[in-house]
């Protein structure tokens, strides 16, 4: 359960980047927020087959993390940890679509290829463009901001909940982890063994979190939590949201490496 240990580290490493100044962090949360959002839409807009004009997007994290000073490797490792999510959703596509589509050097390229490579572009825009926003915001900023933009307070209490009490469960996970370890003395586990050990966790993970519960009635919680101060809206926040949306549009429905292309070939004859 070493590597269940390594995440944990390396998103509470990404909560605490907030707290260091930077010209990002400096932003209201909610102007963050919206734009994320607007960089999602626009990346998952994109029909299916579309690979090269998605390129372009890739200087939206590239600059929030540099604005951020936020470490490449740390939001790298964020994007591979998730990946296998993305392969495996598309993973059958050259299976069930094998319409060459495309000609390179010789060799037919199926529309199940460059769709499989549309969703992992899509991917890790998307989920860097979200590690950004953790990283530059902090998670309990990020749902006071969210709760402020309208989002229901019963949503925004669970996803705190949830971010603070999952080392609590992967806590649980790693010791159950050790203690079976030291049981089998270097023996490879049986599958059976990996579902009694999650009905364990299971059976662990509630009892843990009545106790939890108990504990946070009695210290007088009433379903609401302290909501954290936030940056008020300034000039700065409506122009980088402006900025960001024109960027975004221009993106969206301009293919630009096909304009290059297009350029540099209208030069070179």
């Amino acid at each position: 359960m070493s590597h269940i240990r390594t995440a944990l580290h390396d998103w509470e490493s990404l909560d605490a980047l907030a707290s260091q100044t930077s010209w990002l962090s400096k932003l209201d949360a909610r102007a963050k927020v919206l734009v994320t959002l607007a960089f999602i839409v626009c990346v998952v807009s994109f029909d299916r087959y579309t690979v090269a004009a998605l390129l372009p997007l890739a200087l939206f994290p590239v600059l929030m993390a540099n604005l951020g000073d936020l470490p490449g490797p740390l939001i790298l490792r964020g994007v591979m940890l998730a990946c296998p999510f993305a392969v495996m959703l598309g993973m059958f596509n050259p299976v069930f679509d094998q319409r060459v589509m495309v000609t390179v050097a010789g060799l037919g390229i199926s529309g199940g290829w460059v769709s499989f490579a549309s969703i992992l572009i899509r991917f890790t825009l998307t989920v860097a463009a979200g590690l950004i926003l953790v990283a530059s915001t902090g998670f309990a900023p990020l749902c006071a901001a969210l709760r402020r933009m309208g989002v229901p307070e019963l949503f925004t209490t669970q996803l705190l909940l949830l971010h603070r009490y999952a080392r609590v469960l992967a806590d649980e996970a790693s010791r159950m982890s050790l203690a079976r370890e030291l049981r089998a003395n270097g023996q490879a586990m049986a599958l059976p063994v990996y579902g009694a050990l999650l009905g364990h966790l299971l059976l662990r993970s509630l009892q843990r979190a009545q106790r939890i519960h108990q504990a946070m009635l009695a210290r007088g919680f009433n379903g609401q939590l302290t909501q954290h101060a936030s940056h008020l809206w300034q000039t700065r926040d409506t122009w980088f949201t402006l900025t960001c949306l024109s960027g975004l549009v221009l993106a969206r429905w301009l293919d630009l490496p096909y304009a290059l292309g297009q350029l540099v070939l209208g030069i070179w004859q």
